[in-house]
């Protein structure tokens, strides 16, 4: 297994390798030339546009193409990588770090007067940070509200929900704003929810994924249970929120286009848990009339917070230079246009506290960016192991929650059968790796999970 490992890794570089020689070469007219490998959202163009205005000696682009830690990886290794790349969760994050491709910067921040720590959304600090060090910037900082249509709830004669409220205080508004046609068939949801949210309702019962020090899988706990159960019953006890089938048949009545953005922005729902940046995409449904108010919560008033990072590739000959781009993220002009865009949140947290993020002339109608902010003080990034491959762990649970949102297996015993298998990964995992299985006794005072 290891021969065919190495034999594959080697194919790989020498392919990498190959598409570089033969890729044509960017006149770049004497500047200095970064590349960023990013996802392709149209926002990025005016991101990478502002930095060439405001830094005429660069010629930074985008490279949309090579997205995915494996590539990234194994182009980097082979000195055939991008300057910069982001990193989108802490699993990856910790696979850049020991495979040595993501450079080390905690030094060079400091010597620019960054402090991370104290500047941006504690939530986006684990894609950056490990073991005490830095390894990049974020490019944002995100957690869910409840998105409001407020057409919906005027049609209904309800007023508004605002303030924290809870699940239970949820229900009965989403119940009465889920409404069917004369055939019984649901033609209008209370609830439209991405079910990978399924980490929020676990942290909201007072779950975890990993115990703290990342050393067992902890899901089959009753209180992930339960978080997960009422998620369940949102679609197949309460039907506020459409079960798969139901988001098919959604899909198929015609002109909404697919996915939980486009059928909650096309009325099919007249609530939705999502983020600040689907405004990205809803700014174009001109007679769309938004609101936002908290998310509801559980036991624990807590919300999962995410983002996006930017790391610097550590065998770039340029990585000295590409410190300017994260300089740029750090400051005014960048965290501006990230508030401006509605990419999220801006990662620094002063400048969501600006006249101009509460009230964007462009968008007068937006009145709401204060709960965004408000929100995002009580997120909290999502459990991770140390111990466990992330892509490897996220193959288990992404099974048995599949299962489960399609209503094929009971919540508890998909958990519990999630936990085990994650362990079971995790002692694999310790028995290829001997620092890490070292570590891993100097915290538990075991070999392997139980």
């Amino acid at each position: 297994m290891k021969v065919f490992f190495a034999v594959t890794f080697g194919i790989l570089v020498l392919l990498s390798v190959a598409a570089w020689k033969i890729k044509p070469k960017s006149d770049t007219g004497g500047k200095i030339p970064l590349v960023w490998v990013s996802d392709d959202n149209p926002t990025r163009r005016e991101q990478i546009a502002l930095f060439n205005r405001l830094h005429p000696g660069y010629q930074l682009r985008l490279d949309p193409g090579n997205t995915g830690m494996e590539k990234v990886i194994v182009q980097s290794l082979a000195g055939v990588g991008p300057d910069l790349f982001d990193c989108y969760d802490a699993y990856s994050l910790a696979a850049y770090v020991r495979s040595g491709v993501a450079w080390d910067i905690t030094d060079q921040l400091a010597k620019a007067g960054i402090d991370v720590r104290r500047d941006v959304w504690p939530a986006v600090l684990p894609l950056i940070t490990r073991d005490g060090r830095v390894y990049g910037y974020p490019t944002n900082a995100a957690v869910n509200a409840i998105w409001i249509n407020q057409d919906l709830f005027d049609r209904a004669g309800m007023p508004y929900p605002t303030g924290s409220w809870t699940w239970q205080d949820f229900l009965p508004i989403a119940k009465r704003l889920t409404l069917r046609d004369e055939r019984g068939r649901i033609k209008q949801f209370g609830l439209f929810c991405d079910w990978y949210n399924w980490p929020q309702f676990v942290m909201q019962w007072g779950g975890r994924i990993y115990t703290p020090d990342g050393t067992r899988c902890v899901l089959d706990s009753p209180q992930a249970v339960e978080g997960i159960q009422f998620l369940h019953d949102l679609m197949y006890k309460y039907h506020v929120m459409p079960s798969p089938v139901e988001e098919a048949t959604i899909a198929t009545q015609g002109g909404w286009g697919s996915g939980t953005i486009s059928f909650f922005a096309g009325g099919k729902g007249a609530m939705a848990l999502g983020g600040r940046w689907w405004l990205c995409s809803m700014r174009s449904y001109e007679r769309l009339r938004l609101g936002v108010v908290e998310c509801p919560y559980g036991r624990i008033r807590v919300f999962r917070g995410y983002g996006r990072a930017t790391l610097i590739n550590g065998n770039s000959p340029r990585r000295h230079e590409a410190l300017e781009f994260l300089r740029y993220e750090a400051g005014k002009d960048y965290n501006a246009l990230i508030n401006h865009q509605a990419d999220a949140l801006s990662p620094a947290i002063r400048y969501c506290y600006t006249p101009e993020f509460l009230h964007d002339a462009e968008y007068p109608q937006e009145d709401f960016n204060a709960v965004w902010r408000d929100v995002m003080k009580y997120s909290e990034p999502e459990d991770i192991s140390p111990f466990v491959n992330g892509q490897a762990a996220a193959r288990i649970l992404n099974k048995q929650l599949d299962l489960v949102k399609s209503d094929q297996k009971p919540v508890a015993a998909a958990l519990r059968d999630a936990a085990r298998q994650v362990n079971e990964e995790i002692g694999k995992t310790l028995d290829r790796d001997p620092s890490l299985r070292a570590r891993y006794r100097k915290l538990s005072g075991k070999g392997r999970p139980e």
